[in-house]
Parts: C-alpha cells; sequence; structure tokens
C-alpha cells in the first residue's frame, strides 16, 4: 500500500489538509501560507488511525530501525506514539517541549523523575514536521535522558529546507543557538510532493495553484508578500 497517497487522499477528504493559494491562511507566526495541515482530524475516524499506525509500522520495518521504546512529542504525537505502542505492545513515554516548572520537572514523561533512558533506542514519533524546532527539541530531550534517539517519523512532512538542515545539526533547533550533536534521520509517511500530486489528480488545484504551492515551499516566508498577503502582526 502507498500510505502517503492514502493519507492525503483522506485529508484531503475531511479537510485535516487545505490548500487554497487565493485565500491563504494565517499561520501562528502571522504569515500567511497557502496550506494549512490539522493531523488531529485524522482522530475522528478510526479507519485512518489505523491506517497511520500500519504506515508508522512499515516505516519502522522498511528502515530496520532499532527501538526499544516508542516516543511522542507533546502534544500532538501523543495520539499516533500511543496508537502505535499499543499496536506493537511497547513501552510508551511521552517528550514535553521543555520541563514542568513544578513537581518533579519532568521533561520525559512515562519514566520515573530520578531515573533515565538508561541507553535505550528510542522512535520519536511527530504528527507534523514544518521547520524542525520542536521535533529536534524533543530528540535532544530524550538524548539528555540518555536515549538514544537516531529516527523520528511524521504522518506529513512539508520538506523545508530549514528542518533538513537542523535535523542534520547544520542548523540550531532554538533561540540559544542549540544544535543537535549527531544527525536525527527523519522519515515521514505523507510528503509535500505525493500531497500536491494527489491534490492535482483529485481535482483539488489546478496546474497555475500547483505552481504557487511548489513556489510556497522554496519561500516560505516571503511568498504572502510577494502575492499580495502581508504578514499579520500579533
Amino acid at each position: 500500500m502507498d500510505y502517503g497517497r492514502e493519507i492525503a487522499r483522506a485529508g484531503l477528504e475531511i479537510g485535516a489538509i487545505k490548500l487554497n493559494p487565493d485565500k491563504p491562511f494565517t499561520w501562528a507566526s502571522g504569515f500567511k501560507m497557502p496550506i494549512y495541515n490539522d493531523n488531529r482530524m485524522f482522530l475522528f475516524h478510526p479507519e485512518h488511525r489505523e491506517l497511520i499506525v500500519e504506515g508508522f509500522d512499515n516505516l519502522l520495518y522498511s528502515e530496520k530501525m532499532v527501538y526499544d521504546f516508542i516516543a511522542g512529542t507533546s502534544t500532538s504525537g501523543i495520539p499516533p506514539a500511543t496508537s502505535l505502542a499499543d499496536a506493537l505492545a511497547m513501552p510508551l513515554i511521552y517528550v514535553r517541549d521543555k520541563p514542568k516548572g513544578h513537581g518533579l520537572q519532568n521533561q520525559i514523561e512515562g519514566i520515573d523523575a530520578e531515573s533515565d533512558l538508561r541507553g535505550m533506542h528510542v522512535v520519536l514519533i511527530e504528527d507534523l514536521i514544518s521547520m524542525g524546532g520542536s521535533s529536534a527539541r524533543a530528540v535532544q530531550g530524550i538524548r539528555d535522558a540518555k536515549g538514544v534517539c537516531n529516527n523520528c517519523i511524521s504522518i506529513f512532512n512539508y520538506g523545508l529546507k530549514e528542518a533538513r538542515d537542523v535535523f542534520n545539526g547544520e542548523r540550531s533547533y532554538d533561540e540559544k543557538g542549540n544544535k543537535l550533536s549527531s544527525p536525527c534521520n527523519v522519515n515521514s509517511l505523507l510528503t509535500y510532493d505525493v500531497l500536491l500530486d494527489v491534490a492535482k489528480e483529485k481535482g483539488r488545484i489546478n496546474v497555475g495553484e500547483r505552481e504557487m504551492l511548489e513556489e510556497w515551499r522554496e519561500d516560505y516566508l516571503g511568498w504572502g508578500e510577494k502575492h499580495g498577503f502581508p504578514r499579520v502582526e500579533k
């Protein structure tokens, strides 16, 4: 099964993925973007949850990933990570964006705060990869807890160069300039190119709209301004 194409079809059908270059969406950053992705909408549909779990399982097998634990990113990576861990009967943890400011100040949930991951191999589950910063912080959180995390898999990936650089350790993942000390492999069920192929086949976009969407990925921060959609100041 081509899991990427099936997820693209499902996402477009239920509105989890929306494409509209003519009336772009305002992202949290204030920038106008021609695409909006909300993988949480898959949660409502058990058949789509099952499809995603099967796709993840297939990736683990085909890429010969070594893992002792499954980890999810907080919060959107937790549901698919939980479904996968249940299907594989594997231990599950999840990683906060930063340690809690109270109690035991955990960043890794699922293990004792006074313990660590003891060199175990962990596969990180993410729902969406855009610029990669939050995902890379989770990878580093696992490594800081003495876990081995060399693989991150996601439902969808925009395929931005900035994310590739972050996961390769060539670009910082936070405002403090921290970088991954060693690369982390990224595999995604659905890629941006496959999404555009399926959207074109399904009549969701025309040739001109596809060109605009391809142009967006090459200059996603400048795309809106260029096409008359200035950033919304927060």
